[in-house]
């Protein structure tokens, strides 16, 4: 299955049934009134986080979601149906966003979340309601209001507390399959991960997080090189990132400059992304056999890096020095857990900093995608926009429009 973190959709509401001009006709009941009923209201539409969704591949292919129109209403004063709700499923971690107005109408985190993204017309009033003591047999009645149209953005950010980030073939991959039960790909070249990847690490009862694995950068990335910073988004929800370094890696560059690379492309893609909390993990340390030497490598690249947070030594590999990492992860995670409860402005504070990195994440992504784009239609028309003609990373290209009418 295609992993599909972008969606473009339209949803139309149903619209009100209509009212009706109807009369009592009944035998030894001479003028018996209005009795008009009213539409039955249209149908709204709703998403719903399901947690058997992990992908918006659906709504690449179906692109239009129509609710049914309400029935108009009958004689007897009998009101018309109203027609069902419209269920729309997309992964926990969606984001819904109004295209017209870039609003964000709301963020689905929980499972079985629901969300109001289209509300159905009301039905329109039948004659029975514009009777009076001067118009004893109104000929009146109204047509039902026309439900919500709108052009909604899904967008799907995974859902974890810990994002890996590093150069390609650092060893994240095997990282997370050594600490949870996820088994992404692992082989010895790079971009073996071209997904996001998400593991549950679990401490002991009732203690575990959630790990997500997401492709390797390279210099350039956030000006779209290798696969971009199109994942990068991914990790705008982490509490922490574990920053993953090859200390010795098998083509030969230098780990500090990898690691620096890396560091910079989180500083131009999102400042706000690079304050977050990193720990600097020198990964594949079964290559050096010499303890001396090994020690020396760690410590000239802690000191060339001038880093003063946290740093473990591990071997992927041979699950070295893993688990060190993932309780001093939980025991992190737990504290920050426990003082956004006994803290209500610390607990605001997050939130207010989580929405400010997902706002620049949105768009610093579509800066960069438009940019992309530009610089493909000036490939095309032969302008001097671009300086090469490698532009054939489709990662950024609309499908062409497909539309399919959804009618349940």
């Amino acid at each position: 299955m295609r992993f599909i973190d972008e969606a473009v959709v339209t949803v139309k509401a149903g619209d009100g049934g209509n009212g009706i001009a109807s009369f009592r006709r009944e035998k030894y009941v001479p003028r018996g009134g209005p009795d008009g009923g009213d539409g039955g209201t249209g149908g709204d539409v709703y998403v719903i986080a399901d947690d058997n969704t992990n992908t918006l591949v659906d709504y690449r292919y179906t692109r239009r979601y129509d609710a049914m129109r309400g029935e108009n209403g009958h004689s007897k004063n009998c009101a018309g149906k109203g027609s069902d709700i419209v269920y729309l499923s997309v992964p926990v971690g969606t984001t819904i966003i109004d295209t017209e107005t870039d609003e964000v109408i709301g963020d689905m985190v929980e499972i079985g979340q629901t969300l109001l993204i289209a509300k159905g017309g009301d039905g329109g009033l039948g004659n029975t309601h514009f009777k009076s003591s001067t118009n004893q047999a109104p000929r009146k009645a109204t047509s039902g209001f026309e439900g919500e149209l709108k052009i909604l953005k899904f967008e799907l950010k995974v859902v974890a507390d810990v994002g890996l980030i590093g150069m390609p073939n650092a060893g994240k991959s095997t990282f997370i399959r050594q600490v949870s039960a996820a088994k992404p790909k692992v082989a010895d070249y790079p971009f073996t991960t071209i997904v996001p990847n998400l593991g549950v690490v679990d401490i002991g009862r009732h203690r575990s997080f959630v790990m997500a694995d997401i492709p390797g950068l390279i210099e350039g990335a956030s000006e779209g090189a290798g696969l971009g910073i199109r994942f990068l988004k991914h990790v705008a929800r982490t509490r922490r990132l574990l920053h993953i370094v090859d200390i010795q890696p098998i083509d030969g560059t230098d780990p500090v400059n990898n690691a620096r690379i890396i560091l910079n492309e989180l500083e131009r893609f999102s400042p706000e992304l690079a304050n977050l909390p990193q720990i600097l993990i020198l990964n594949k340390i079964d290559q050096v056999i010499d303890p001396e030497e090994l020690d020396e490598l760690c410590n000239y690249i802690v000191a060339e890096l001038g880093w003063t947070g946290m740093v473990f030594r591990t071997s992927t590999l041979m699950g070295e020095g893993t688990d060190a990492v993932k309780y001093h992860l939980m025991n992190e995670i737990e504290r920050e857990r426990e003082r956004e409860l006994e803290e209500p402005l610390f607990a605001e504070a997050q939130k207010e900093r989580f929405e400010r990195l997902e706002a620049e994440v949105r768009r610093n992504t579509e800066a960069q995608r438009e940019a992309y784009r530009a610089a493909r239609k000036a490939q095309r028309e032969g302008t001097d926009l671009v300086e090469d003609d490698s532009l054939d990373n489709d990662s950024f290209d609309d499908d062409d429009d497909v539309e399919v009418v959804y009618a349940p």
